[in-house]
């Protein structure tokens, strides 16, 4: 390996480091969410340490064709330490600033679907369940009007024509009309009382 390829190894070794701690320190700032769940915790760190081991390896891969040496882990440990002590507050301080910004961009945008799409579909949906039951309650008087103007003719043509009908089959007639009412009630004792018995 040539002297320029080392020194090239070396400073991208630094930056890799120096990259380490700001996603390690983005993956703590965001790792509060899943704290909870032990096993995705768990699958979350082993996934960060696995992903960030193979992109400092392709790195070096792209810088010396992934040969390690001990001045390797030295210049990433190097890139580390010079982060933590010259910029990691002042990123920690501006991580916090954009999430906010972010949360910002998500609320308003979370407040302007509300506004353009959900709530003008819901007054829709609220108009048309209004004219349904509307129609609805229209048609239910318009039939029920209806039955009136029909059964009261026919009700009084019957009525007359009862009248009519000698006196001995106006008794059978309601002999019969009294034993299905008799068996009516019958009929509502007996659910009713299985009713309450399964209960």
């Amino acid at each position: 390996m040539t002297l320029s390829v080392q020194f090239l190894t070396m400073a991208s070794m630094v930056l890799g480091g120096f990259y380490l701690g700001i996603i390690n320190d983005t993956y703590r700032r965001f790792s509060i969410h899943w704290k909870q769940n032990k096993i995705f915790t768990y699958f979350m760190e082993i996934s960060f340490w696995l992903t960030q081991t193979m992109l400092l390896y392709y790195l070096l891969f792209r810088v010396n064709s992934g040969e390690l040496r001990f001045y390797v882990f030295i210049a990433c440990l190097l890139g580390f330490s010079v982060y933590q002590v010259t910029t990691a507050n002042a990123y920690k301080q501006l991580l916090e600033h954009i999430i906010r910004i972010g949360l910002k961009i998500y609320q308003f945008i979370v407040r302007l679907v509300q506004v353009l799409f959900i709530t003008p579909i819901r007054f829709v949906i609220h108009l048309l369940i209004v004219f349904l039951l509307f129609i609805g309650n229209v048609l239910l008087t318009i039939i029920r009007y209806t039955f009136r103007f029909i059964y009261v003719p026919i009700s009084w043509v019957f009525q007359n024509l009862f009248r009519l009908l000698p006196k001995n089959i106006q008794n059978n007639l309601h002999k019969i009309a009294g034993f299905y009412s008799t068996m009516e009630n019958i009929l509502k004792k007996w659910i009713k009382y299985i009713t309450l018995k399964r209960r």
